[in-house]
């Protein structure tokens, strides 16, 4: 990065630019201007995210409806540059920058049950506000990164034409991902039967895209570039596979991960709390299947990199990824097990808040 980005943005008095947060995907940096504050500046990984204009057309269109329809909701937008424009090309890539807020934080794993609370209500309040949007305005910004049925593909491809060695040793993984194939043909038939209603949906929704205040209250949802159309299964899954294990996706020790009851019951009373009146029956009954969709969808996607000789996720050591993809099988196994309680706790809440919209004023 050179001066030229913080000129661009009419920063003349820069004190320093630190690197900031671990995010995997864009590099990000903190700068601090004697001027005019500080900013959060970050460069869009253009390998992944091909159209960076569509990510800021996006959150223009959303801006622009929540202003109308719910001033009062605290959305955080990109800093404009000099020329008024939000994005910075350059020849090493694609920059826009953001104000830091004050008295902000955020959390890489879910600390309590309250936090798992806040960030599920603040997920589920963003796609309620804009229920009314017309979801299809939105651009896909990131093309199938929740379609299942290709990754299931891409899985079943890997088994049969790749590394020969590394399938023989992950015959019993496999034979067990096969076996829970039948994940991949309810969802295809709930999207046939158009049981699922189209939302606009984050689609990535691990806590650390929430902003906290210093009282773990949740401030406002943050980084958007997955801000597209989807179903109510990307952000619920999501939110389940990484809250509820006290350990994430890299744990070797498969006996450390655990299906917290206190956690799950926080993300289901959170985001119902916001989405309760939205979601129809069938999705109401599919709660916890969205955690077990995008548990195995990520199981498929590691063990799938594994086969073909870690060409997408890449690996730090030898095996990582068929680590990665039996930690998040163990988990799915977990929540099987657990299905029928969580989906109990589920209709639980779900009818308390029905009980309660019904009451006379």
């Amino acid at each position: 990065m050179t001066n030229d980005i913080p000129n661009a943005y009419g920063l003349n008095a820069v004190a320093s630019i630190t690197p900031f947060g671990d995010g995997l995907i864009n590099n990000t940096w903190k700068i601090e201007d004697a001027e005019k504050g500080i900013f959060i500046l970050q460069r869009i990984n253009t390998g992944v995210f091909k159209r960076p204009e569509y990510i800021s057309d996006n959150i223009k269109a959303v801006s622009h409806y929540l202003s109308v329809h719910c001033p009062e909701y605290f959305f955080c937008t990109p800093v404009t540059t000099t020329m008024l424009d939000d994005l910075v090309y350059t020849a090493d890539g694609c920059y826009r920058m953001y104000p830091f807020i004050k008295n902000s934080h955020t959390i890489n794993v879910a600390e309590n049950a309250g936090q798992a609370f806040e960030a599920a209500r603040k997920f589920g309040e963003l796609t309620r506000l804009l229920a009314g949007f017309p979801v299809y305005k939105l651009k896909i910004t990131l093309p199938d990164f929740h379609n299942i049925y290709l990754r299931y593909n891409d899985f079943q491809k890997a088994v049969a034409k790749g590394n020969k060695e590394r399938i023989q040793q992950s015959l019993p993984l496999i034979h067990f991902l096969n076996s829970q194939q039948h994940i991949v043909a309810e969802y295809e038939q709930l999207k046939t039967a158009n049981a699922l209603k189209p939302r606009v949906t984050h689609h990535d929704t691990k806590i650390n895209n929430v902003l906290f205040d210093d009282n773990n209250k949740g401030i406002c949802v943050i980084d958007l570039d997955t801000l597209m159309p989807g179903y109510f299964i990307s952000d619920v899954g999501d939110m389940i596979r990484t809250y509820i294990s006290p350990y994430g996706e890299e744990e070797k020790d498969f006996s450390k991960l655990e299906m917290r009851e206190d956690y799950f019951a926080a993300i289901a009373e959170g985001y119902l709390h916001e989405m309760g009146k939205e979601l129809n029956e069938t999705e109401l009954s599919h709660f916890v299947f969205a955690g077990k969709f995008l548990i195995y969808m990520q199981a498929l996607r590691f063990l799938t990199d594994y086969l073909n000789n870690d060409v997408y996720y890449g690996s730090k050591y030898e095996g990582h990824n068929f680590l990665r993809a039996g930690n998040q099988a163990h988990l799915l196994q977990l929540l099987i097990e657990k299905e029928e309680k969580f989906q109990e706790i589920v209709n639980h809440i779900a009818s308390v808040k029905s009980r309660h919209l019904s009451l006379p004023e």
